[in-house]
């Protein structure tokens, strides 16, 4: 990976594509090696394996590469983990990780200042874009794929601009923004907001290239129809179930939270939960434990582990131990967005779960037959209480959530729309290697 600390940074400017140039469609005039190059630009390093959005991009590549010259070229907004470009680079035929320095927040600014979104700014790089057009003038690329909004800008540039592209949304990251707003007071009220209006001015004016956005759910697929007429397509979560088989150690009344301990949705649910809900639970289960797994824990969220029956494991290697022992899974978001991993993947594993309707919103899961769902306070602690008290509900519920996503959740069936929408259906499939485990917490 080169990092070009000795380049000077230029102010980030994108060329604009020709005056309304015709939608191409996806061609597959094949390089000599049979199979068509695909562009891929990522805003983050899908490695590790440790947040929803770098699970879904990492497993979208090795289906991708699959059926084409996948190339690589992201961003890094944290130190790279040593192997992760490797890694990559044993899936794809090219791939550049470029830094994002300091100076991504001076972007950010600036790019708020003059009435555009902070996202944008934060994502901008001109590396990165002299990085797209240099492979785009060397590389004929069949089709183009970019993850979130922020990356739209860069399918602008160069020969890219008459690449037919597909952007994966994830989320209507807009609606997020808007969400925040209405929980917040004061000045973050005001930005928060503000954000929301300018992300949304970006999800409505894509490249004139991109002739299809992607999005994780029906929900996420509906809302964003509701104000754009862009070519909009589900594409769902899927899960490693190889990687993430049932296990039944459950030996104590243990209790388990997975995620990214920095995650505004997550902080504010474990901040609700063990202040709201846990105490309750203790009166009744007095031996009852609960366990809180994941990346980067704030200082509120360490806090929690002063709460009685509260342990904060924070970041771990592999969380599939800690899923084994628990009992009960939970995801007690108040806010949330699309389909959440940690739902989908403690269902893989056999866990009777217990989430919010914010968090199963994005899911074909059935409340009573696949999991639980709680909203209130009481329901949560009876949800929980009752789940403790009876091994054989547990059972049953996680038996049934492993058959829910062994038939709707396996990653070649949610990716399969890409194949169609990047115009690689007459193309062969090569054999995949054998299938990677998912990484750290």
């Amino acid at each position: 990976m080169k990092d070009g600390s000795s380049r000077p940074q230029r102010a980030f400017r994108l060329e604009s594509p020709p005056a309304d140039p015709p939608r191409p469609a996806i061609s597959l005039a094949m390089t000599n090696t049979d199979r068509p190059n695909l562009l891929y630009i990522a805003h983050r390093i899908p490695q590790p394996l440790d947040k929803g959005e770098r699970i879904r991009v990492y497993h979208t590549l090795e289906f991708l590469a699959a059926r084409a010259n996948v190339h690589l070229a992201c961003l890094a907004d944290e130190p790279v983990a040593i192997g992760s470009v490797e890694r990559l680079r044993s899936i794809c035929e090219r791939v550049e990780v470029v830094p994002l320095r300091w100076t991504r927040w001076c972007r950010a600014a600036l790019s708020l200042a003059t009435g555009r979104s902070v996202t944008e700014g934060a994502f901008a790089s001109p590396r990165l874009a002299d990085l797209i057009r240099a492979w785009a003038r060397d590389t004929q690329y069949h089709a183009a794929m970019a993850s979130s909004s922020g990356m739209a800008p860069y399918l602008r540039l160069g020969e890219v601009s008459r690449v037919p592209a597909v952007i994966d949304l994830i989320d209507v990251d807009s609606q997020k923004w808007f969400d925040y707003a209405e929980t917040t007071r004061g000045p973050r009220a005001w930005l928060y907001g503000t954000e929301g209006r300018r992300v949304r001015q970006l999800e409505l004016s894509l490249p004139s290239n991109v002739h299809a956005v992607t999005l994780v759910s029906d929900a996420e697929t509906r809302l964003f129809r509701s104000f754009s007429t862009a070519k909009s397509v589900t594409v769902p979560i899927g899960v490693n179930l190889e990687y993430f088989q049932p296990a039944y150690v459950d030996q104590q009344p243990l209790s388990v939270f997975v995620g990214a301990l920095d995650y505004r949705p997550n902080v504010d649910g474990l901040l609700w939960f063990c202040h709201a809900v846990w105490p309750e639970v203790m009166k009744s289960r007095p031996d009852a434990r609960f366990s809180i797994v994941g990346r980067n824990p704030t200082s509120a969220i360490r806090r929690l582990g002063r709460v009685p029956g509260v342990e904060v494991a924070g970041p771990v290697r592999d969380v599939r131990p800690f899923l084994a022992r628990a009992s009960i899974v939970v995801a007690p978001l108040r806010l949330a967005r699309g389909v959440q991993n940690k739902v989908i993947e403690a269902l893989a594993m056999g866990k009777a779960v217990v989430a919010s309707p914010a968090a199963v919103a994005g899911l074909s899961a059935r409340a009573g037959e696949h999991l639980l769902v709680a909203a209130s306070e009481s329901d949560w602690r009876e949800a929980i209480t009752r789940l403790l008290n009876d091994e054989r509900r547990r059972r049953q519920l996680g038996a049934s959530g492993r058959r829910h996503v062994e038939t709707l959740h396996t990653w070649d069936r949610c990716l399969s729309p890409l194949v169609e929408l990047l115009g690689l259906t007459d193309v062969p499939v090569r054999p995949r290697r054998a299938a990677a485990g998912e990484q750290a917490a």
